[in-house]
This record gives C-alpha cells, sequence and structure tokens, in this order.
C-alpha cells in the first residue's frame, strides 16, 4: 500500500513538473509572437527588465493573498498598509541607510497586518467588512503624516538615491528569489502552512483534529505582513515616493496582485500556486505592456481590461464551489 502511495505521489510530481514546463514553453512562444508584432521592442532587454521589476513587488502581495485565501479571509487594507510601510521606508532610509529602508517596511507592514489577524481572529466581523474599514484609517493615518508640518518634510520626499538598489534589477530579482525558497517552503512543508490549508479546507473538522485556529490564524497574520513588508520596501525602493490616497483608493495597490492570485489559483490544480505566482505576475505585467505597445491607455481602457481579468479569473477559479464565497 505504501509503494502504490508512493508510486502516485511520484507520478503526481512528474506531471507538475511537467505541466510546468509545458505553461513555460507557451508562454515563451506567445512572447515570441508578441515580439515579432512589437518589431523586436517587447523582447528587447530594457523593455523586459522593466516588465521583471514592474511584477516583482506585487508577486510578494500575491503571495500574501494567497496566505489569507488558503485561510478563508480576504483583507482590502493591504494597499494602505503599503502605502504606510512605503512611506515608513522612505522616513527611516534617509536617515539610517539600508537598515531603515528595510526594517522601516518589515516592522510597519508587520505590524499593521498582526492588528488586523487580531481583529479578524477574535470579533465575529466579516474580514471583509472589518478590512474596509482598517483600510480607510489607514488611508487617513497617511494623508495625515503626509499633510502635517511635522512629518510632510520625512513622508513627501524621494528616497535618496543612494538607498535604492534593493527595487533595481538584479537585486530585486534576486530578492524574490531568495523569498520565494522561503515562502514555498513554508507554505508547503511547514506545519503552519498545512494548518492554513486544512482551516479553509474545513475550519470545523480542522478544530477537531486539533488545530489551534486563533494561534494559525495569528501566525497567518505574520506571515502576510512580512510579505507585504517585503512588498513596501520593494516598491518604494523602486518607485522611490508613495503617495497617500484617500477614499478607499488604496485598494488599486492590490487590484493586480488580486488578478495575479486568482490566476495563481486557477493553475494550482496543475502547478504549485507559490511557484506560479511570480509567473502569474510576470504574465499579467507583460498584457499591460503590450497594452502600452498597441495605444490602449492606461488608467482608462487597461483598468477596465483589468476588472475584466478579475471577473473571469473568480469565476473560473469558483467553478465547482457551491458555498458562500469569502
Amino acid at each position: 500500500m505504501q509503494k502504490e502511495l508512493s508510486v502516485s505521489r511520484g507520478e503526481k510530481r512528474q506531471n507538475s513538473v511537467l505541466i510546468f514546463l509545458l505553461f513555460i514553453a507557451v508562454l515563451a512562444v506567445i512572447a515570441c509572437i508578441v515580439d515579432f508584432l512589437t518589431d523586436g521592442m517587447f523582447l528587447e532587454a530594457k523593455n523586459a527588465q522593466v516588465m521583471i521589476s514592474n511584477s516583482i513587488y506585487p508577486t510578494f502581495i500575491a503571495w500574501g493573498l494567497c496566505f489569507l485565501f488558503a485561510c478563508g479571509y480576504t483583507d482590502l487594507s493591504l494597499g494602505g498598509v503599503v502605502i504606510l510601510g512605503s512611506f515608513a521606508s522612505c522616513a527611516f532610509g534617509n536617515a539610517f541607510g539600508y537598515p531603515g529602508v528595510i526594517l522601516g517596511g518589515l516592522v510597519v507592514g508587520t505590524l499593521l497586518v498582526f492588528i488586523n489577524f487580531n481583529i479578524f481572529a477574535f470579533t465575529k466581523i466579516p474580514s471583509w467588512i472589518a478590512s474596509i474599514s482598517l483600510a480607510m484609517i489607514y488611508e487617513a493615518l497617511a494623508v495625515f503624516l503626509r499633510a502635517n508640518s511635522a512629518t510632510k518634510k520625512f513622508i513627501d520626499v524621494e528616497l535618496s538615491r543612494d538607498f535604492r538598489a534593493l527595487g533595481q534589477f538584479p537585486v530585486n530579482l534576486i530578492l524574490l528569489a531568495a523569498c520565494f525558497v522561503i515562502v514555498y517552503f513554508v507554505y508547503n512543508r511547514m506545519s503552519i502552512g498545512l494548518n492554513i490549508q486544512a482551516i479553509g479546507g474545513n475550519k470545523a473538522v480542522s478544530k477537531s483534529l486539533g488545530v489551534n485556529i486563533p494561534k494559525t490564524l495569528l501566525l497567518v497574520g505574520l506571515i502576510c505582513g512580512l510579505l507585504i513588508g517585503a512588498s513596501a520596501v520593494i516598491q518604494e525602493s523602486y518607485n522611490v515616493k508613495t503617495t497617500a490616497l484617500s477614499g478607499l483608493a488604496s485598494i488599486q495597490f492590490i487590484f493586480k496582485p488580486l488578478a495575479i492570485a486568482l490566476l495563481a489559483q486557477i493553475l494550482q490544480r496543475w502547478i504549485n500556486i507559490i511557484l506560479v505566482v511570480p509567473f502569474c505576475s510576470l504574465v499579467i505585467y507583460a498584457v499591460f505592456n503590450v497594452m502600452t505597445f498597441f495605444g490602449i491607455p492606461s488608467g482608462t481602457l487597461q483598468d477596465v481590461c483589468l476588472c475584466i481579468f478579475l471577473i473571469v479569473f473568480g469565476i473560473i477559479g469558483q467553478r465547482g464551489v457551491k458555498e458562500v464565497v469569502k
């Protein structure tokens, strides 16, 4: 019996590898076709670097969303967290160099998302409702920090040129690869990752099997917070300056990461979701890059296309789900 199970797992793993290689091959063929249609500009080295760099910090948010979705929660305040984390990276980075850049974003991101998960775990408020309220609070705090004369000089400035390497190619790609190894191991090999997936499958059964649900959710908050904090660090290092938003406009920060996570959920039937997220991120940003080449304006029609992607990916990803989708 054990031998049969071992053979079955081996065949499944082999099939997953073949499907992943096929997926990469299909992407390569499509990229070559698009490159031909754009007279070689699409795969030009400079454009390829821009696409990769643009896709890296949303990948961290998408990984965070994967942990969220796995345990059945939704957090719409993550955009506000990224903004505050970026402010902290800028302010402390300009004051203390790279330690300030890194710790500023990581500490703020981890702290705020951990607060979110305390609210999710110990109240009966649906996470999407609580997170909308939290998003408004974080936006108000960001606007206050930028408008206040005492903090404006630290917030409303660019990150020093001496401390931007974490968002520049190829350093950002190296960070992505290193974090991928860690996130993959946590999600697929550690007990916390397995407990998270169990809670998402059936919370009542998980509890009866001895899973400490509140403790697990708080650990998810820490993991997700670290990922969002890392995203804030790389985002600030790449974009140099972050703008405070209000009126729930910060939710825009998670639209593309949400599309990435939803597409990854579709593909996880064949490819491990943590592995496929970076490739989905690159695909999403490549699509918008192609739209720009073909004259589709950003901010209008591209946003419409993004919303269409979200709806389509959501529909496909939830096929066969008979219960209420959170």
